[in-house]
């Protein structure tokens, strides 16, 4: 498994549509395991193959990154309501099914920092392949509704602040601009050293 560099909003390789799997190889699974790394290492909970520059229809989602769940009766029942099956990797996914809308705040690993309010379906099913290639279905509720949508968009260039005005949008770009600066900045002065 290895680190991969998440691409910070307005990078350009986050407006690309990604293209789906024709066959899941080692390499592709290999690309799901340093998602979740990946994920992992930036306290995420859904991570899509285009924040990392991969221009494939994949996506990982773990809505119990630090394992809480095993020490939390309650988290257990909320997890199970929302339909959540434990750390999943969905390859070419597709939404063919969606009801109710409710407003979800959002955050993202691309837009680090910053979260918003954003209207999402409240259940959606999804269709995709496992790691294995094997194909799936299920329906997921709440965050795991949200998340499924959340980096599906991503897979489609699109990323949640595109749902807010443009107002907004300028905001919170001007911060990720000044943002990628100062890393910029200190990876000059690390790598200096």
């Amino acid at each position: 498994m290895a680190l991969r560099k998440i691409r910070i909003w307005p990078d350009p390789e986050l407006t690309i549509v990604a293209s789906p799997v024709s066959e899941v190889t080692d390499e592709v699974r290999q690309l799901i395991d340093d998602l979740f790394q990946t994920m992992y290492d930036a306290n995420g909970v859904g991570l899509a193959a285009t924040q990392v520059a991969v221009r494939q229809r994949v996506l990982v989602i773990d809505l119990d990154p630090h394992g809480d769940a095993k020490n939390d009766p309650d988290l257990v029942d909320e997890l199970t309501a929302w339909g959540f099956p434990g750390p999943t990797a969905f390859i070419n996914p597709e939404i063919i099914a969606s009801e109710g809308v409710f407003s979800w705040e959002e955050g993202c690993l691309s837009v680090p920092g910053i979260t918003e309010p954003v209207k999402r379906k409240e259940t959606v099913t999804v269709r995709a392949l496992d790691r294995n290639g094997e194909p799936f279905e299920l329906t997921a509720h709440g965050l795991f509704a949200v998340a499924i949508q959340h980096e599906s968009d991503h897979l489609d260039g699109k990323v949640f602040v595109d749902y807010l005005s443009k107002l907004k949008r300028d905001v919170i770009k001007r911060k990720m601009i000044r943002l990628k600066a100062e890393e910029s900045d200190s990876g000059e002065v690390a790598a200096s050293l």
